[in-house]
């Protein structure tokens, strides 16, 4: 009776249970619990400086933070400083065209060090190089570089170029694109590196088989090499656009925010706001609106990353 009853609990050979697969949130659960800690305390800070400085963006704090309300008092005086709106314009032209130049400039260099040219390894280093440096000394190397009587214009001139004049940091009207040529210079190399690496993970039969079929190279990129590459672009433009936004080394040390307030923006803004002005309110209002400008792009790209994954 036993071994009826034993024999009768087992499943028959060609009946075997389904095994779920275990939850995504406990999988590598060991190395989650030893992240942990630092998730906590990341997110933690995160959250809590940023909860508080929109909190006090609505207070009337100056010297030291207060918690004497003043509802939209400091964003009504935030939009109608003239300093401020030119921040914004300013950021607008130099996010534009840093935006667009990078990735062409960044593309166009990794094209053409994926041909397999030679001396490939002192090329990257050249254009890389500049990455290295800060934005403190980038911004003072061209300043020099761009300075008339020293710089640009001086050497041209004394080549006997008498009329010709190349100052845009001292001109208020394209001085942005004096600062525009250094973040250029500095950020066009990590940008190209990004897109080399994108470049070199495309099969190599894909090229074959345009050159078989006659397509011309430029039409290669144009309609296949760069649509299988969208990660590789969404990375890129995320990169620059945070860059742009926090803009503010670059700033001080070529132009200080002149000619008057020419070169303004927002960072300088808010630091000068807070540190030098002794209005913590309306520094924390157009840190907010800073935030906001993060968000507008971070919400994208993740939507574009990990919204097709969540529908599959």
């Amino acid at each position: 009776m036993a071994i009826t009853e034993t024999s009768a609990a087992i499943p028959a050979s060609g009946e075997r249970q389904a095994v779920r697969p275990p939850n995504r949130l406990f999988r590598n659960i060991s190395a989650k619990i030893a992240l942990l800690p630092m998730i906590l305390v990341a997110v933690g800070i995160f959250v809590g400086g940023t909860t508080w400085t929109i909190v006090y963006s609505f207070t009337d704090s100056g010297l030291l933070p207060r918690l004497d309300w003043a509802g939209l008092e400091q964003y009504e005086r935030l939009w109608s400083q003239r300093r401020w709106i030119v921040s914004i314009q300013n950021l607008a032209i130099y996010g534009i065209c840093s935006l667009v130049f990078t990735l062409v400039i960044g593309f166009v260099l990794a094209a053409l060090l994926d041909r397999k040219i030679r001396f490939e390894d002192t090329f990257r280093t050249i254009f890389l190089y500049p990455f290295a440096l800060s934005f403190i000394v980038t911004g003072l190397v061209w300043q020099w570089i761009l300075n008339p009587n020293f710089g640009v214009q001086k050497i041209v001139r004394s080549l006997g170029f008498e009329n010709f004049t190349f100052d845009p940091l001292y001109n208020a009207d394209i001085v942005i694109y004096g600062l525009l040529i250094a973040g250029l210079w500095q950020g066009t190399g990590l940008i190209m590196c990004i897109m080399l690496a994108g470049l070199r993970g495309i099969d190599e039969d894909i090229w074959k088989a345009a050159r078989v079929d006659g397509i011309p190279a430029w039409k290669t990129y144009i309609r296949i090499i760069i649509p299988m590459m969208k990660p590789v672009f969404v990375t890129a433009l995320v990169l620059i656009a945070s860059g742009i936004v926090k803009l503010y080394d670059l700033v001080v040390a070529q132009t200080s925010g002149g000619p008057g307030i020419a070169s303004e923006v927002p960072a300088k803004y808010v630091y000068d706001k807070m540190f030098q002005g002794q209005n913590l309110g309306q520094g924390f209002a157009a840190s907010t609106m800073m935030l906001v400008t993060v968000a507008i792009i971070l919400i994208p790209w993740a939507f574009l990353q990990f919204g097709g994954r969540a529908k599959k």
